[in-house]
């Protein structure tokens, strides 16, 4: 027996160290020696492997790097060594008198003969991070912060894919490697195009894209985007308790070091590296980069200069806020004045209006820019932009124009200040502010063109109506062909309607039809649900068919009834009432009603009272039931369930991927089960 498990550790660890090696040619050598297809066999051979034996799962294991549940927030670390921010250069004056500087300084010090070597680098545009690594493991991972302190994101960075949990080689006790966590444009643009088709937040440009997925507070979300990382430089290297102990490993120069980290296997940006002689060397580089800049395939503002020797950067050494052996050349901003002649309102899919500035034409960073994001009104306001002003617009990143500022000597005296329409462009609902938001929002609802297509998949889903066929594609072409207006038109299709879009053939437009008939008669809380009232979740539903019973009662109902419900607070309240008050809402239930559509009240039969006055809270997937029949459960034996935790709940049932409630039980004494505890605690 002890010979089989010897030998399965050892296909285990066979395993784990030939993904690690793949990995290094894919991200360091950016030479990968085997197929995707045959990459994902190994991991899923691993995988099977370490669930059969779960013993032998180690934390730097290629499979474990997601995993961790949700954060409540990111924990301070401070950082053993400075991670400072270099100073910046914006021209070839810049750069010379940097260089005299260096040369200056050295003198007092030693003689200096030949031109400096200096090592240079891209200026990637991303975020900053520390990573530490302990006899050759990752152990945790900090942004930059201020410098001296910054954020814990460790389960974050052990996500991405081409940071290795594990180094490979002679590496001392503490390695501090720095480097820029970033993302390609190409995955950039695949992720913004996935959200828009979800409704989900756009991001600006790589870099905030970037920012916003390694400070997201859910390893699993920042794990399905593709972020990259390179390292550039060091902080705390430590085999004998001696900080900077970098000369044990025999390096003399900056670019030895990072030849070095990539035999540990980290990846180094070495495609675009080089030494270079004195000013004329590095300003050659630097136009090099420029002519070749829009080449890349991420993005930069700037290149990096350091002094190359390692002693020679020990001699010149730090000021209190940036070493004295380096330089930012940054790139210089592309910007371009053109005249705003009008300011528009576009809706997103979930509702949220955004200003516009319609512009005329203009060149700039390599493109002709005739529209511009305001982003809300509150910046509209705070820059003083009017229809009519002579504005600057930069390409912010290189992706996205947004107006910089007005030029106000330029200020016509016909200029007109913009005000936040109150209708909606598409459907003429109101336009709201919710719950002093900065995002106005449409409240048309079901009713608005916009909104429709996201609020139909919704509308359609399992929780809510459970029409079963309806993918997002067929309803796209249902809405683009004009065959759905609103979700009353949903119980209107007809075969011949279904068998016209080229997604549906025969059989499978008939059994959705008939899926459609099933879900004439829903529970009110799954038609409330499907309604897409901002937050009233599936919890907060039933609650209020519980309290209301008809959808009529819940119509008329006053503010003060519905902050009687169970968790429902102001901003509910508010929601809620505001969804009723606006007739296309009100006309699209009321249409339903006259094609045989409408809620059912759900009263649940009490089975006992053996649960009375236990409050439960629920998180994750379960096995055997589904979440909706634990509440129900909970609910006919006299027991209270809250969509939200608190310090009142008596139990927290817990499935599989359970997320924030498990981490607020535990550190608040609240009582944990899981499903099999559950049910020997109810006799089910």
């Amino acid at each position: 027996m002890f010979k089989d498990i010897d030998f399965i550790k050892d296909k285990i660890e066979d395993l784990r160290r030939t993904i690690e090696e793949h990995n290094i040619h894919y991200y360091c050598y950016d030479s990968p020696i085997i197929s995707d297809l045959e990459y994902d066999r190994l991991m899923s051979e691993l995988s099977n492997l370490e669930s059969m034996y779960p013993n032998l799962i180690t934390e730097y294991s290629p499979t474990q790097r997601v995993g961790s549940s949700p954060l409540m927030s990111f924990n301070k670390v401070k950082h053993s060594v400075p991670m400072l921010s270099l100073s910046n250069a914006f021209t070839s004056e810049d750069v010379n008198l940097f260089n005299k500087k260096v040369i200056s300084s050295l003198c007092k010090k030693i003689d200096i003969k030949d031109d400096i070597e200096y090592f240079c680098d891209l200026k990637l545009d991303g975020l900053a991070v520390n990573l530490r690594y302990e006899n050759g493991v990752l152990v945790h991972g900090s942004t930059r912060g201020d410098g001296y302190i910054g954020e814990d994101v460790t389960s974050n960075v052990r996500a991405i894919k081409s940071i290795p949990l594990r180094l490979i080689g002679d590496v001392p006790k503490i390695l501090d490697v720095r480097g820029e966590v970033l993302m390609y444009n190409k995955d950039f643009d695949d992720l913004n195009n996935k959200n828009i088709k979800k409704g989900e937040r756009v991001f600006v440009n790589p870099r905030n894209a970037a920012a916003g997925s390694l400070r997201n507070l859910d390893s699993k979300i920042s794990s399905m985007r593709k972020l990259r990382f390179f390292a550039y430089g060091w902080g705390n290297i430590n085999d004998n308790n001696e900080i900077n102990e970098i000369s044990k490993f025999e390096h003399k120069t900056h670019e030895s070091v990072l030849n070095w980290f990539v035999l540990l296997g980290l990846p180094v940006n070495k495609k675009y590296h080089k030494v270079v002689s004195g000013i004329s060397g590095i300003l050659s580089y630097y136009d090099s980069i420029v002519n070749n800049r829009n080449s890349l395939p991420y993005g930069i503002d700037g290149v990096v200069y350091k002094v190359n020797s390692l002693d020679k950067q020990k001699i010149l050494g730090y000021s209190s806020r940036a070493p004295r052996f380096a330089l930012a050349h940054k790139f210089l901003a592309e910007e371009a004045i053109t005249q705003i002649v009008g300011i528009d309102v576009q809706v997103g899919r979930t509702g949220a209006i955004t200003p516009v500035a319609r512009l005329k034409p203009v060149f700039v960073g390599g493109v002709t820019v005739s529209n511009a994001t305001l982003h809300n009104e509150n910046e509209i306001k705070r820059k003083d932009i009017r229809i009519g002003d002579f504005v600057i617009i930069r390409r912010a990143g290189d992706v996205i124009p947004e107006v910089v500022s007005t030029v106000i000597d330029l200020r016509p005296n016909n200029t007109i200040q913009f005000i936040m329409a109150d209708r909606c462009p598409v459907c003429n609902s109101s336009i709201k502010r919710i719950d002093n938001e900065i995002v106005y929002r449409c409240t048309g609802g079901l009713y608005c063109p916009a909104q429709l297509k996201q609020s139909l998949k919704h509308a359609l889903s399992r929780k809510a109506l459970n029409i079963v066929g309806f993918g997002e594609k067929l309803i796209e072409k249902l809405v683009d062909n004009g065959y759905l207006r609103s979700l009353v038109d949903i119980f209107r299709l007809t075969i011949s309607d279904l068998m016209n879009i080229d997604l549906v053939a025969e059989k499978s437009a008939t059994n959705l039809l008939k899926s459609i008939n099933s879900a004439r008669k829903p529970s009110l809380s799954s038609f409330l649900f499907a309604m897409g009232i901002r937050h009233v979740g599936e919890t907060t539903a039933a609650d209020i068919a519980k309290k209301f019973k008809t959808i009529d009662n819940i119509i008329i109902a006053s503010f003060d009834e519905l902050l009687s419900v169970n968790d429902i607070g102001y901003r509910t309240a508010n929601s809620i009432k505001l969804f009723f008050s606006e007739k296309h809402n009100l006309d699209v239930i009321y249409s339903l009603r006259s094609i045989d559509v409408y809620p059912i009240s759900e009263e649940y039969e009490k089975v006992s009272e053996k649960l009375k006055g236990k409050s439960f809270a629920v998180t994750g997937k379960f096995q055997d039931y589904s979440r909706e029949e634990i509440i129900k459960y909970i609910e006919s034996n006299g027991g209270k369930v809250t969509s939200n935790i608190s310090k009142k709940n008596d139990y927290l049932i817990t499935g599989e991927n359970s997320g924030k409630k498990l981490n607020f039980a535990e550190n608040n004494g609240i009582q944990i089960i899981d499903q099999q505890e559950f049910i020997k605690l109810v006799d089910l």
